[in-house]
């Protein structure tokens, strides 16, 4: 592309406005805008777009339905005619592709649907309320967490709109089949009063669930996709809205454990206060005995009690020593040091077994071969690495414990 093109290449991220409304004064408010993270699940890898001046897109959703306006403005836009054929990027037909169906592209159209979200209600059962402070001060903020299936009334027309959210947020996102009735949806909403003193709703947060099948006649459900829209987060929702999860699937009698596929690090934070917390009021987990090691009776009760499974009671067990741990004491603060290492060393150990193994049986070239692709010189340094990046995890988690 020659220089004189240019400046009209932009970044996809920075023209993209977003802003979830309540009333028409939202409209006018720069402060209730948000913006995307990533945009390259939609304007491809490189996340630029071509061929606009002044390029502003606007993708408006009312709080509560999600019914959505997208507005497109620029100043120019490159003719194909005057610039040997080359052509500005198709933005609303990329756009067109993931939004829901229904969209409005008329300001006017979207204003006159704002009237009609003030009556809306959520979808589902309610499981959970829940208020907030937030930390800057101001009221406290209420919150509540709704359960429903794919046979809920009205709710899938709702979530083709919520899931859009997730190309902005959530890398590698997919939209789920929602044929399939083995999903289920955990929906946040602020509960608040309107200027007119009417009970309205704005969505926060969601959460999909699918129920594995786990032999011989039970399940095994596994957290798939959970997101905090930007304007609620650092409120302390998802903590709630995992807690509302764990309280729904603990007490169905097939359920063996809750797992989550493919945690983020910000989420598995979440995921590792959550449990931590609900572990300490555990027998097993008392300081006397998590001086004494990780048992089996730790991941017993955590799976009874909670549905934790023993990988992720590992975790928590880890977590809770280190926070009953003085690390003053030399000798107490190596000691769990080498506990933990000795965990994470041990698939390296595993390997160095079955190299030994190779070694008696392959040629000398091979095996070093085989070595060298296997990574199997694993080095103290990168063990060091490893545990260092986990303590530091570890000590935000026990942070938020010690002042929540």
């Amino acid at each position: 592309m020659t220089d004189t093109l240019c400046h009209l290449v932009v970044d996809g991220n920075d023209v993209l406005d977003f802003k979830l409304v309540r009333g028409i004064a939202d409209l006018e408010n720069d402060e209730s805008s948000f913006g995307p993270e990533m945009c390259h699940q939609v304007f491809g890898e490189n996340e630029n777009i071509f061929g606009y001046t002044d390029l502003r897109i606007h993708l408006y959703y009312s709080a509560g339905s999600l019914q959505t306006y997208l507005g497109i403005e620029y100043m120019d836009k490159i003719e194909p005619s005057k610039s040997e054929g080359m052509k500005a990027d198709d933005v609303e037909g990329a756009l067109t592709k993931v939004l829901a169906p229904g969209y409005v592209t008329n300001l006017d159209h979207f204003v006159s649907m704002l009237e009609k979200d003030k009556s809306f209600t959520p979808h589902g059962r309610l499981l959970h309320a829940f208020t907030v402070t937030p930390k800057e001060g101001g009221d406290k903020r209420t919150f509540e967490v709704y359960f429903c299936e794919t046979s809920t009334p009205g709710f899938l027309a709702f979530h083709e709109r919520l899931q859009t959210f997730l190309l902005w947020y959530v890398d590698a996102a997919s939209f789920i089949d929602v044929d399939d009735d083995q999903w289920t949806f955990f929906t946040v909403f602020e509960k608040y009063q309107s200027s007119e003193g009417n009970t309205c709703y704005a969505t926060a947060a969601y959460a999909t669930v699918y129920r594995y099948y786990a032999y011989p006649r039970h399940s095994r459900p596994r957290i798939s996709q959970v997101l905090t829209l930007p304007p609620f987060r650092k409120l302390g929702l998802c903590a709630n809205l995992l807690q509302a999860i764990y309280s729904y699937f603990t007490i169905l009698p097939d359920v063996v454990d809750i797992t989550v596929e493919d945690p983020s690090q910000d989420f598995q934070r979440i995921r590792d206060y959550v449990d931590a917390k609900n572990c300490e009021s555990l027998p097993a987990f008392e300081p006397a005995k998590l001086i004494q090691g990780f048992s089996s009776e730790m991941a017993n009760q955590a799976c009874a009690k909670f549905k934790i499974n023993k990988k992720q009671a590992r975790r928590v067990y880890e977590i809770l020593r280190l926070k009953n741990t003085n690390t003053s004491d030399k000798t107490a603060y190596l000691n769990y040091r080498l506990d933990v290492k000795n965990r994470l060393n041990a698939p390296f150990q595993k390997k160095k077994l079955e190299m030994k193994k190779l070694q008696k049986v392959l040629k000398p070239e091979e095996f070093a071969a085989t070595a060298s692709a296997s990574g199997a010189h694993e080095t103290q340094g990168r063990l060091a690495a490893q545990y260092a990046a986990l303590e530091l995890d570890y000590r935000r988690v026990i942070h938020r414990l010690q002042h929540e």
